[in-house]
């Protein structure tokens, strides 16, 4: 049960229906996990919504390096929604099901390419000490590129976001399904 009642969406400001029309129009198809309580503030509905979708469709990250990332964020945050949204897609993006469930658990994952690997460390070793050492920055640059790297900021960023808003809200995970994190 969210905290906040659900929106009528017959009946929302012109700039709620704008922002609300373009997120169903686009490739989420719906408005899922943060986006009915981000409707209260259409226009950071609008822009969150769009970096979103960069961040989630238009990285130079391969799709599973971004589901790792997603996933290493959402346990941090113990954001239930966005954890069992994304081990799906985590899975679909070929996330074996025991790196999951390692990041699921708290566990050190067995990451067999190097992109997997340094996306883990670096996401891990920033949320534990809210900074990036030398060596994993340099290692970091090596492996993804310039660009690559402020994808994977971009991305964890913005699932933080998520994160915040999904918890703060208290959004569920769907009736029926089992809260993937303690």
């Amino acid at each position: 049960m969210s905290r906040m009642a659900p929106l009528d969406l017959n009946n929302l400001t012109p700039d709620q229906q704008r922002v609300a029309d373009a997120i169903r129009s686009g490739p989420r198809g719906g408005l899922r996990g943060p986006f009915e309580a981000w409707l209260r503030s259409p226009e950071l509905a609008g822009r969150a919504q769009e970096l979103g979708a960069y961040c989630r469709f238009g990285t130079s990250l391969p799709r599973d390096v971004s589901e790792l990332a997603i996933l290493l964020t959402g346990k941090h945050w113990k954001a239930q929604f966005e954890f069992w949204a994304h081990a799906r897609l985590a899975r679909e993006a070929g996330l074996p099901e025991a790196v999951i469930e390692a990041v699921r658990t708290g566990g050190r994952p067995l990451l067999a390419r190097e992109d997997l690997a340094t996306t883990y460390d670096l996401v891990t070793e920033y949320f534990a000490t809210n900074r990036l050492s030398d060596t994993t920055y340099e290692r970091a640059l090596a492996v993804l590129g310039e660009r690559g790297l402020i994808d994977l900021i971009g991305v964890v960023g913005y699932y933080g976001l998520v994160s915040m808003t999904l918890n703060i809200a208290e959004v569920a995970v769907p009736p029926g399904e089992r809260e993937p994190l303690s």
